[in-house]
């Protein structure tokens, strides 16, 4: 989920948090600028082989509800957790790819692995969703818990993955989370999700779009144009890389509206945009209704 003033969006999912150096390699500021220009090679050797979409890629994105597999587009974007296999298999059967959501950033109550983090593991509640709170990224053991998660989508037969709240440096987490440590974090998940054969997605996380776009193979992005964000968003189409979008509407019936304001902006050109409500369900309007 996206955590931002005012407005919440109600789903699972969207970023970390920071707790005990101890155990953490040289995150600072000056050691992860001096990496950059390796990291970036090594990175590119790791995407080779997994889904590398082009801007302009159809999508749908349902996280809560009755599956509607339906829907002619090239990729689906779902819950891991709340998805069979089989399920997968079948999108897949039907020319869709699948890309598997998860929070890489909060701890949920409700998922099957929560007691597998640590009480140190995670501290201040997201504000606005209740049973969720912000984890500390530096954690060792919650690295572990996210190398078990892509060893799910992996086994699930998933092609990618969207890992959510990667940007909790930003936030309130009850962790002293510096954007070095942010950065480390979200390395980390690229090249896990990449030595298992998976596509990642950046989610939101805008102010780290020009560190990470090598990294990552897509970015997914919520409301760049309620918040005049999108050209932050600019990397990824120049690497000639999908930006999937979505801006959302209150009620089903705000859609059309929305839609008439939204496609046609000259900011989301290259985008992959979607109206959706706050519930993520099946619902959806695109630009290519119009």
């Amino acid at each position: 989920m996206r955590v931002v003033p005012g407005l919440m969006w109600m789903i699972l999912l969207s970023v970390g948090c920071d707790g005990d150096d101890k155990n953490q390699p040289d995150t600072s500021d000056e050691a992860d600028t001096d990496a950059d220009a390796d990291t970036d090679a090594d990175a590119d050797a790791d995407t080779d082989a997994v889904w590398s979409p082009s801007p302009g890629t159809t999508w749908q994105w349902q996280l809560q509800g009755t599956l509607d597999t339906s829907i002619d587009v090239e990729m689906y974007d779902i819950d891991l957790f709340d998805t069979p296999t089989a399920t997968i298999g079948s999108l897949q059967a039907a020319g869709r790819v699948v890309v598997c959501y998860f929070s890489a950033g909060s701890w949920e109550e409700w998922r099957d692995d929560a007691g597998d983090f640590e009480a140190s593991d995670y501290g201040n509640s997201l504000d606005g969703w209740p049973g969720e709170a912000w984890l500390d990224v530096r954690s060792d053991n919650v690295r572990t818990i996210m190398q078990d998660r892509l060893e799910v989508a992996r086994d699930k037969g998933c092609d990618a993955v969207e890992p959510d709240n990667v940007d909790g440096y930003s936030n309130s987490s009850g962790f002293p989370l510096t954007k070095a440590h942010q950065l480390d974090y979200n390395r980390f998940l690229a090249d896990e999700a990449h030595s298992r054969g998976l596509s990642i997605g950046l989610k939101n996380a805008l102010d780290l779009v020009d560190e990470l776009e090598p990294h990552f193979d897509w970015a997914l992005n919520e409301e760049c144009l309620a918040w005049n964000e999108c050209t932050m968003l600019n990397p990824f189409l120049s690497a000639d890389k999908a930006v999937f979008h979505t801006e959302y509407v209150d009620r089903e019936s705000d859609g059309e509206a929305m839609q008439a304001e939204v496609c046609g902006d000259p900011t989301i050109n290259g985008f992959s945009t979607l109206i959706k409500t706050w519930d993520l369900d099946e619902w959806v309007l695109t630009c290519l209704d119009r």
